[in-house]
């Protein structure tokens, strides 16, 4: 079993002894530092190299979000915070997970399986994250706050985005979750590889697409593997094909 180096950031003395106390049940972690805000968290993981940090993001000084940018190389993150309104700003990280103070020491089970889980799938991405205004491809996973559910998927999973009003519905499994952003916010952290502005209301996974025919006005119509059926515009018709052509 593999054990992780992990590190503990938090700038309430309380919250962190209380998290070293839960993880202290977790053979697979082993706390080997600990520090009071983001400069502390900087020096610390320069010196003992961790493989997991808990970090929490409203702490005097810099967020965690703004930590994370000053580092040369990131290890894994969960975020633990007593704010859900910063949770939508994980679209912006590759974070592991993100946990809701008080803790729940369940929750918190949760989160380390899906460490242990994504050292286990070849295909996820273990490329350092220094530049958070990369975009985002299949291998990344997005978090998404919908009311009083939440979600952590892998962006592989998404097969679709729809603009509903002043919201996108993502598509992934049976859910359609809804987040307060536009679909043009989409396209710009999607990576074009993998991600294709279908028309002004759909973003389709390509990797999905088991079917295309010729629809009207010469636009197209691609079915995906769930059966969802999605017009191309013949704009984006004209540059799919140029995209696609052999």
């Amino acid at each position: 079993m593999k054990v992780y180096k992990t590190l503990v950031i938090d700038d309430e003395r309380l919250a962190r002894e209380e998290l070293k106390s839960i993880l202290a049940d977790f053979s697979q972690i082993e706390v080997i530092g600990e520090a009071r805000n983001g400069e502390e968290g900087i020096e610390v993981i320069a010196d003992l190299e961790p493989d997991l940090i808990f970090l929490d993001v409203s702490m005097p000084g810099m967020t965690g979000f703004e930590m994370l940018k000053k580092l040369e190389h990131i290890p894994r993150v969960i975020f633990v915070t007593a704010y859900d309104e910063f949770a939508l700003k994980a679209f912006e990280v590759n974070a592991l997970d993100y946990i809701l103070k008080p803790l729940d020491p369940k929750r918190l089970t949760e989160a380390l399986e899906k460490l242990r889980s994504s050292d286990e799938d070849e295909f996820e991405s273990n490329e350092p994250l220094e530049d958070l205004n990369r975009k985002l491809g299949v291998n990344d996973k997005v978090f998404i706050k919908d009311g009083e559910k939440c979600y952590f998927v892998k962006l592989s999973e998404v097969r679709m985005f729809e603009s509903d009003g002043n919201y996108v519905k993502v598509y992934f499994d049976k859910n359609r979750p809804l987040i307060l952003r536009s679909l043009n916010s989409f396209e710009e952290r999607l990576d074009a590889t993998h991600f294709f502005r279908a028309n002004r209301k759909f973003i389709i996974n390509l990797d999905w697409v088991v079917g295309i025919e010729n629809w009207f006005n010469g636009g197209l119509q691609v079915e995906l593997r769930t059966g969802d059926k999605v017009e191309v515009s013949r704009r984006q018709a004209i540059r799919f094909r140029e995209i696609f052509s052999i």
